[in-house]
């Protein structure tokens, strides 16, 4: 889901729409990648792609003149040479890269980076064959997915290991999914209609030469988050109104007193969904800061999440390779465009907005089942206490969820470690920073569905039905859906369902 700067849903594109690899991509184009998608590679592109390949032929040409991965070993085997036929270069390039270990990366993970490495490509300074862009973009036609296991990438050198794995599936080589089963490649992409792809040395070096990966799991880890987050001020004013709260911690004199944009844009909108609520009465003066402090909360989260949103902007955009042409200054240019401190400053951050967000929606379910705070309802909303146990599993499972957020949101940027012979003597860990965000970005979806959930129940149980007209239609939706706890049942599926329904509804 794209967002506005105020982290307010963009209008979609059209599904059915091909992405144009002329145009810059979005996250939107990121989430459409995980299913059969047309790729357009227009004249604009296939010219400047055809322009960098007869710039890199003469350039190969020219035995005085150095070119990384086209005359050379690669890494810090750099000072030797490589091999003297480009198709034997290829195999020099991606067969000591088969080192990755661990489970299958999710399918929308590998697409989105695929889709992110076709697009850089696109642009004209890796001088690759037009065949590996058309091959990539006739890829994204069909289901298959390149399996590509999770650990092995540092984010320095591009995402090395992940993309090589990628990249080997589409020769035939390794494994792949096809329809959600998982193959031999060569198998799958016959199934798929798909030939496998050739390439020389620079083609097969510019395919894993960038954090193509690192910016995927990052971009779709914010889309993820910045849903959740839209949801957690749904369900905090759903909250306020099913307790009776007075609205006044959200008022905009007090709001626009502590200075800060994001706060002031949140309460904003959670003023909308409270207009027209009837405050109780019943509520102390002052509301625990779960409620009370949510809009100074969610309003630093909004502010941390407008950073990662002009990260993964500029990041959509970059091109991430190394090295880069320049056919019309006669250049090459060696450097460290691969390189992802960007987006494992901003993974991180998506991380500890995560826990903090998640925090406070699981101190509000904590809240909304405490008879000792939540205006008199029963104890874990249950609907007979003792007979039945209402929301007790859930609560436990949100404990658990916090528990193992907490655990990943340590920095990964911070964990440099030096590598290769100390040619990659610091490192950036985007990749793992962007992986573990995007893990995380799901608890904080099932935290925000518990509390839902909770506030089905607790309207359910005695909770006074939402006098704010906003609050009163997200608590329809939700009791449209999902039956009252009442007997105990499993409540595992409602919590997902609870979740998508509040995280893809649009506000």
């Amino acid at each position: 889901m794209t967002t506005t700067s105020a982290g307010v849903p963009a209008a979609p594109a059209d599904p059915g729409a091909p992405i144009d690899l002329g145009a810059p991509l979005s996250t939107a184009d990121l989430r459409r990648a995980a299913e059969p998608v047309p790729l357009l590679v227009g004249p604009d592109v296939r010219g400047r792609v055809e322009r960098a390949r007869e710039f890199l032929r003469v350039v190969r040409a020219d035995d005085d003149r150095p070119v990384y991965g086209v005359k050379t070993g690669f890494g810090a085997l750099i000072g030797y040479a490589g091999r003297a036929e480009e198709a034997d270069q290829c195999d020099n390039t991606l067969a000591h890269l088969g080192a990755g270990q661990g489970p299958d990366l999710p399918h929308d993970v590998v697409r989105a980076a695929l889709l992110l490495r076709v697009w850089s490509l696109g642009q004209g300074f890796s001088g690759v064959s037009t065949e590996v862009v058309d091959t990539l973009a006739a890829m994204f036609a069909t289901t298959f997915t390149p399996a590509v296991p999770r650990y092995g990438s540092v984010g320095a050198s591009g995402d090395l290991i992940p993309l090589a794995y990628a990249t080997q599936a589409l020769r035939g080589r390794g494994s792949a999914h096809v329809d959600g089963e998982r193959l031999p490649a060569d198998e799958a992409l016959r199934r798929a209609g798909l030939a496998p792809l050739a390439l020389d040395g620079r083609d097969a070096l510019a395919l894993v030469n960038g954090t193509s990966l690192t910016t995927a799991a990052t971009a779709l880890s914010l889309d993820s988050v910045r849903a959740s987050h839209r949801a957690a001020q749904d369900l905090t004013c759903l909250l306020a109104d099913v307790l009776g709260c007075d609205p006044g911690f959200l008022h905009p004199s007090l709001i626009g007193a502590y200075g800060h944009p994001g706060a002031i844009a949140v309460a904003e909108r959670m003023r909308g969904a409270l207009d027209g609520v009837a405050p109780s009465g019943d509520r102390p003066l002052q509301e625990p800061y779960s409620i009370r402090c949510s809009p100074q909360l969610l309003g630093a989260a909004e502010d941390a999440l407008r950073y990662a949103d002009g990260v993964v902007a500029a990041d959509l955009r970059s091109i991430s390779d190394n090295p880069l042409f320049f056919p019309e200054d006669d250049v090459v240019a060696h450097g460290g465009n691969f390189f992802g401190q960007p987006a494992a400053f901003a993974a991180d951050a998506i991380a500890m907005v995560t826990a903090s967000v998640g925090n406070l929606v699981e101190r509000q379910l904590d809240m909304l089942v405490d008879p000792a705070r939540n205006t008199g309802l029963p104890p874990m909303l249950a609907a007979g206490p003792g007979q039945q146990h209402g929301l007790q599993g859930v609560q436990l499972a949100t404990t658990a969820f916090i528990a193992e957020i907490r655990r990943g949101a340590v920095p990964a940027s911070t964990q440099s470690l030096p590598t290769n012979l100390h040619n990659q003597d610091v490192v950036p860990f985007g990749t793992q920073a962007a992986l573990r965000s995007y893990d995380l970005a799901e608890l904080l979806r099932l935290l925000c569905g518990s509390l839902a959930l909770g506030l089905r129940q607790a309207v359910h149980v005695g909770g006074r039905r939402p006098t704010a007209p906003r609050c009163a239609e997200l608590l329809d939706l939700l009791a449209d859906a999902i039956a009252p706890v009442d007997p105990d049942r499993p409540l595992d599926a409602d919590v997902r369902l609870a979740a998508e329904l509040v995280t893809t509804r649009w506000s």
